[in-house]
């Protein structure tokens, strides 16, 4: 006989009922009936429900291999889908034949059939993927991932690869991690004692990216409409919830394009992914609806059907100065805003998403457009109930003479940025971008509270584990 090989996912709809089939995946229990049959709970990741196996004991290895199943172990399945008499299933598998593929300890195997802490599971990061929370991230970060090259497909984009290593920092913060081929035991040094990078494999001091934004706006003045997504790391000794040191960042950069159309593009995007997820991803969401974050279905379907807010930086202060509140970072003209105050904003003040503009300057880096105000920059945040900004982005600076000043009062070496500027020099156009980190995303979309459990294997100050 000839069995079809398919899913879990495919196996659990009722149009799979009558075929012969084969299963492959990982056993979440076993329990044994005195009616003689097995009842396996079996899982391959291709969708959050398992699907149950129903094995007789008639089957030849039913007491040397049926037996011996463990929760974790591998099996093989050969059987026919069967509608199913039980609630909340549409199907099970009559089983033919099991094979016991890989066996696993129930002495040692960690992931027992409890609630486990998130703490815990990072710290059994090869194996968490296996759990319902685990499992449900790593499926919704597919789907993210896969709707962010299909919105900018769709809408004419090309997908630049930006490079990794670099000798730029776009943020001019200094936060960086450095790449050397230098033996740390033995580092030359130069006249002045101090380390001679011109020996160093680049010739220069050179960092892991902190964003792939200037070399794609480099393609933006030649393409028209860019993005890059790929890793992205900070060296910021940050311990928060909201920090990694290696994260992902998706930049579209759009030429001919002002704030205004940035702020559009940036409501349009953000609102493909919610709406990707919850058609895609109606099990996993649900599962986090239910578990994590009771509101969160809730919150989705509310960005989702919401006009974005669009109100000034000076605008934003005076309201949370006229609030009232109490807040714990003081509020005053000039300040960065804290995820408090935006969390005011879009879940008390308008109950909504909101977009803020206009940012003083002294707050923002060299990139970004100035106004005519000479205070202030072109720059937006896009703001989110549960999170606050999800995206930050901005018009940006095109003026070469005004790009020159910019890089001066941020005391940036500009010969190291010539070519940068060199983009305003030839042909230079008013182009506009964002940048949105992929696992801020997806922990407004999970309602996961803690970077570290929406990252396959996160890395952070004093953890580079798996």
């Amino acid at each position: 006989m000839t069995y079809e090989k398919i899913t879990v996912a495919e196996a659990r709809k009722a149009d799979a009922i009558g075929k012969d089939i084969l299963l492959q995946g990982w056993v979440r229990t076993r329990r044994d009936s005195k009616a003689g049959f097995s009842f396996v709970e079996l899982n391959d990741g291709s969708s959050f429900g398992n699907i149950q196996i129903l094995i007789s004991k008639e089957l030849p290895n039913y007491e040397t291999t049926v037996k011996l199943i463990t929760a974790g172990s591998s099996i093989s399945v050969r059987g026919v889908v069967k509608e199913s008499p039980g609630q909340g299933q549409a199907t099970e598998i009559e089983a033919k034949c099991v094979e016991l593929v890989g066996v696993s300890d129930p002495a040692t195997y960690p992931l027992q059939k409890k609630g486990h802490s998130l703490e815990f599971l990072r710290s059994i990061a090869h194996l968490r993927v296996r759990t319902n929370t685990f499992g449900a991230v790593a499926r919704v970060r597919n789907r993210v991932s896969f709707s962010i090259h299909q919105f900018f497909q769709e809408n004419g984009f090309f997908y630049v690869h930006t490079p990794i290593i670099t000798a730029s920092d776009c943020e001019g913060a200094g936060q960086m991690f450095h790449v050397s081929s230098f033996d740390p035991d033995d580092l030359p040094k130069d006249d002045g004692g101090k380390v001679d990078f011109s020996k160093d494999f680049f010739g220069k001091p050179s960092y892991l990216t902190v964003s792939g934004q200037l070399n794609v706006e480099t393609y933006c003045a030649g393409l028209s409409k860019v993005y890059t997504f790929g890793p992205t790391f900070r060296a910021e000794n940050s311990n928060t919830s909201r920090h990694a040191s290696e994260f992902w960042m998706i930049e579209p950069e759009i030429a001919f394009c002002e704030l205004e159309g940035n702020m559009d593009w940036a409501e349009k995007f953000l609102k493909r992914l919610i709406s990707d997820v919850l058609r895609d991803n109606a099990e996993d969401v649900a599962f986090f609806n239910e578990q994590i974050d009771k509101t969160l279905l809730e919150t989705l379907q509310h960005v989702l059907s919401s006009r974005f807010i669009r109100l000034s930086y000076t605008e934003a202060i005076d309201l949370l100065i006229q609030s009232g509140r109490k807040f714990d970072y003081n509020v005053s003209w000039g300040i960065d805003l804290q995820s408090e105050h935006e969390r005011y904003l879009t879940e008390e003040h308008f109950k909504s998403p909101v977009i803020l503009y206009d940012y003083p300057r002294t707050i923002k880096p060299f990139y970004m457009r100035v106004n005519e105000d000479g205070k202030t920059v072109r720059a937006m945040d896009v703001l989110v109930p549960k999170v606050g900004e999800i995206i930050g982005g901005s018009e940006r600076e095109y003026r070469l003479e005004v790009l020159e000043t910019r890089m001066k009062e941020q005391k940036l070496d500009l010969e190291s940025y010539r070519w940068y500027a060199d983009l305003r020099r030839y042909g230079t156009v008013p182009h506009s971008g964002f940048g949105l980190g992929l696992e801020r995303a997806l922990m407004f979309l999970t309602g996961i509270g803690n970077i570290r459990d929406v990252l396959p294997f996160p890395r952070t100050p004093g953890n580079c584990e798996f």
